[in-house]
């Protein structure tokens, strides 16, 4: 498989991420609470999961890569649930800065794992990222002194779980199969949820009986499945930093599907931000190809 497809399978399991807040929104909208959609997304996630290993490998799973499996499964379930206690104390649009911490996270925590400095085309893509992240969001004049020490805790921590999943997923199980690993890991990550989200649902007929299972549906798909599946793959071939600048495609993607199916408006600010974004998260890819041709 050419090297480039790699660093396409990141941005495009970084942009099923995108869609998920806006169709949480629609669930709410919907009369369904956040908690009842995310435990939704877990527990489909792992059916789809389950269904696709049982048509690939027709063959009863063998466990094995036990620590990294499951800390893949718990960094999973985490990132959402931080993630939402953040909402609840802060503005979305500062929730999303906070998040987006994972970059420069993930790029120390390679550097830290692999005992190097950060490349310069690194810290300058981190510069633009941050920059971008900060117009996009829509952040830009918005009142932060209210907001209580709890959010920014909040906040910060789902961008370190987020930062550690990529970094967990860069490690590479040896004699596993890629369904094998999603089916785990999905697996851990909805044992993790029930501790923290809204398990009944499963037996108390809300999952079923009033159609949230038609969230759970895209929510397990864009958001376990096909990420999942993807990051197994591609994160250990690209590597943990350049994995975390590439997973940057995650915020313009959430402000056009914000944009399409909840009507938001879009301001300058945020165009001239998501294309700062673009820009920032190909810089590595695009030296590490000219450099790949000078070589030859």
């Amino acid at each position: 498989m050419k090297q480039w497809i790699y660093p396409l399978m990141i941005i495009f399991a970084a942009s099923c991420y995108g869609i998920l807040s806006t169709i949480i929104k629609l669930a709410i909208i919907d009369g369904f609470t956040a908690s009842e959609a995310v435990t939704a997304q877990y527990f489909t996630g792992f059916v789809l999961a389950l269904i696709i290993f049982a048509i690939v490998r027709r063959k009863l799973p063998k466990f094995g890569g036990g620590v990294t499996l499951v800390l893949a499964g718990l960094f999973t379930a985490t990132t959402g649930t931080v993630y939402g206690q953040a909402v609840t104390y802060m503005p979305a649009s500062i929730a999303v800065v906070m998040l987006f911490q994972f970059t420069w996270i993930g790029m120390l925590f390679d550097c830290i794992a692999r005992r190097r400095l950060p490349k310069r085309i690194e810290i300058i893509s981190l510069i633009l990222l941050f920059a971008g992240t900060i117009l996009a969001a829509g952040v830009i004049g918005a009142d932060i002194s209210g907001i209580p020490w709890q959010g920014w805790a909040w906040g910060l921590a789902s961008a370190v779980s987020f930062a550690s999943f990529v970094m967990v997923n860069s490690k590479q199980v040896e004699g596993m199969d890629t369904e094998t690993r999603l089916l785990f890991t999905s697996f851990f990550a909805v044992i993790a949820i029930t501790f923290f989200q809204s398990p009944e649902i499963v037996w108390n007929g809300i999952l079923f009986g009033e159609g949230l299972w038609i969230y759970g549906l895209i929510l397990g798909l864009f958001g376990i499945v096909i990420p999942i599946y993807l990051f197994s793959i591609a994160v250990p071939k690209v590597g943990a930093a350049t994995s975390s600048i590439l997973s940057a495609m995650e915020l313009p993607v959430a402000v056009t599907v914000s944009v399409i199916l909840l009507r938001e408006n879009l301001t300058f600010l945020q165009v001239i931000g998501i294309l700062v974004i673009l820009f920032g998260m190909t810089l590595p890819t695009v030296e590490h190809r000219l450099l790949a041709r000078k070589e030859k």
